[in-house]
């Protein structure tokens, strides 16, 4: 069978010849790097061309969980027929230690690179005790 015949019985195949930039049934796992401080830990991720309203962050029963997707525009009036470039799903998660205080995440987007500060529970950072004289 042709793929001319198989795209024109089959509609998600159709869908999917004509924008052959989305994929939506695979993610991308992008790099990530993990910092640790007396604070808490930095994660940065290279998600480059997601924007901020394609974004989802989100903590889950101890899980972080990153989502985000790009997307290319079809030029108008143009039919696409090869494609390099391609919009892209990212996605990672990470098991989270019980030190860390998930209801302060911080979390930057510039660049095309994500940071995500994750502090420890208060009562786990280190502290100064001063002494008192009496």
């Amino acid at each position: 069978m042709s793929q001319q015949t198989s795209n024109a019985t089959n509609p998600q195949a159709k869908s999917k010849a004509l924008n052959p930039w989305e994929h939506d049934d695979l993610a991308l796992r992008p790099p990530v790097n993990i910092f640790e401080d007396t604070n808490g830990i930095i994660l940065e991720s290279d998600i480059p061309g997601v924007s901020r309203e394609n974004l989802t962050i989100q903590v889950d029963k101890g899980r972080l969980l990153v989502e985000g997707k790009t997307h290319i525009d079809i030029p108008q009036n143009l039919e696409p027929l090869y494609a390099d470039i391609r919009s892209n799903r990212y996605q990672f998660s990470f098991a989270l230690s019980n030190e860390l205080d998930t209801g302060k995440i911080q979390a930057n987007l510039k660049d095309g690179v994500l940071e995500l500060r994750i502090p420890k529970r208060v009562e786990l950072q280190p502290r100064k005790i001063e002494v008192q004289v009496s």
